[in-house]
C-alpha cells in the first residue's frame, strides 16, 4: 500500500489547500496571473475523500519560454509538502489561447469545458465568459492523444498484465480502472461529468464490460476497498477488456483525418492483448504509472476526481 492511500482529505481542506497553492503561484507570477480555480470535482461536486485530486487551473496574461519549467518546479515543491499536496493538479493557460479553443500550456479540452462550466474561482478576476467552449471533436481527440501519450507505454501495459502492484495503491487503482468510463462519458456526453456520472453511464449498458472490477473501484473511491488480492483478481480479469472496450468505442468516431490517433489506437490495442510479446516501439518508456495522471486530461488528460 502506498503511504499515502489511505489518508483522507474533506473537500473544504482541499479548497484550502487550493487556495494556498493559489497564491503561491500568484507570487510566482505576480501580475501575469489573471485567475486561479479550483476545477474537477472541488468545483462540481462529488469529491471523494480518499482518492479525489486537487485540481487548480491557472489562468495566464500571455505564454512565456519558460513557463513549463516554472509551473512544474512550483508544482513540485507543493506537491513534495505532505501527501495532501501530493494531490495537486496543476491545469495552466493563457487567456488569448483559451479565448480560442486550444491551449498553450497545459489544460486539454476536457478541463477547459471544466472550467467554462463549473470552475471555483479562488482569487483574480473570472474570466470564464471569454473562455471559448471546446467542441465535442477536441474533447474526443485529446482525451485519444492523452491515452496513447501516457496511458500506451511499456510501464503502465506490465502493470496492467501484472497488476499486483497496481492493486495495492488505492488512488492509481481507481484512476487505471475508472479513466477510460470518464472518456468515454465525456465522448459521449460532450461534458465533463462527474466521475460517479461516468460510473453510472457505464454499468447503465447491458452488458457492462469489467461491471465487478468497476464497482471494486466504485468501492475503493468511497472509502470501502476490497482487499488487495480480490482486487488482483479483478483486474487481471477487467483490465485489459476494459482499455480494449475504450478503444474499440473511440475508433469509429475517428475520421481520415485522425489517422495518426487510429493506428496509435489500433497498435495500443494489439499490445493489450499481447501479454507476452510487448512491443516497445510505440512509446518511449516511462518509470511509471504517474500518480498524478495529467489528464485529467492530462495532464493532459482528465483524472478521475
Amino acid at each position: 500500500m502506498s503511504r499515502f492511500s489511505q489518508e483522507t482529505l474533506d473537500a473544504g481542506s482541499a479548497t484550502r489547500i487550493a487556495e494556498g497553492c493559489a497564491r503561491l503561484f500568484r507570487e510566482t507570477f505576480a501580475d501575469r496571473l489573471i485567475s486561479a480555480y479550483a476545477l474537477g470535482s472541488l468545483a462540481h461536486g462529488g469529491f471523494a475523500p480518499a482518492v479525489s485530486d486537487i485540481d487548480l487551473g491557472l489562468v495566464l496574461t500571455d505564454r512565456r519560454h519558460d513557463d513549463d519549467r516554472t509551473v512544474h518546479r512550483a508544482t513540485r515543491g507543493l506537491q513534495e509538502k505532505d501527501g495532501f499536496h501530493q494531490r495537486l493538479s496543476v491545469f495552466w493557460s493563457s487567456l488569448p489561447a483559451l479565448r480560442t479553443d486550444r491551449d498553450d500550456g497545459r489544460f486539454p479540452a476536457v478541463d477547459r469545458l471544466d472550467l467554462k462550466n463549473s470552475g471555483l474561482l479562488l482569487l483574480g478576476e473570472d474570466v470564464r465568459q471569454y473562455v471559448e467552449r471546446p467542441g465535442a471533436r477536441s474533447l474526443l481527440t485529446d482525451s485519444i492523444r492523452f491515452a496513447l501519450e501516457v496511458l500506451a507505454t511499456e510501464p503502465v501495459l506490465a502493470e496492467f498484465h501484472n497488476p499486483a502492484r497496481l492493486a495495492s495503491d488505492i488512488r492509481r487503482f481507481t484512476k487505471a480502472v475508472l479513466l477510460p468510463l470518464r472518456f468515454l462519458y465525456t465522448a459521449d456526453n460532450a461534458d465533463p461529468g462527474s466521475t460517479d456520472d461516468a460510473i453510472h453511464h457505464h454499468l447503465a449498458r447491458t452488458p457492462s464490460v469489467a461491471a465487478e472490477l468497476v464497482r471494486a473501484a466504485t468501492r475503493a473511491r468511497h472509502g470501502r476497498p476490497d482487499s488487495a488480492e480480490h482486487r488482483t483478481e479483478l483486474l487481471h480479469a477487467g483490465i485489459v477488456p476494459l482499455y480494449v472496450h475504450y478503444i474499440d468505442s473511440c475508433l469509429p468516431r475517428l475520421t481520415p483525418a485522425d489517422s495518426d490517433l487510429s493506428q496509435g489506437l489500433a497498435h495500443w490495442r494489439t499490445r493489450l492483448l499481447d501479454r507476452n510479446n510487448p512491443d516497445p516501439a510505440h512509446r518511449p518508456p516511462r518509470a511509471d504509472m504517474p500518480d498524478q495522471i495529467i489528464g485529467h486530461a492530462a495532464g493532459t488528460g482528465p483524472a478521475p476526481s
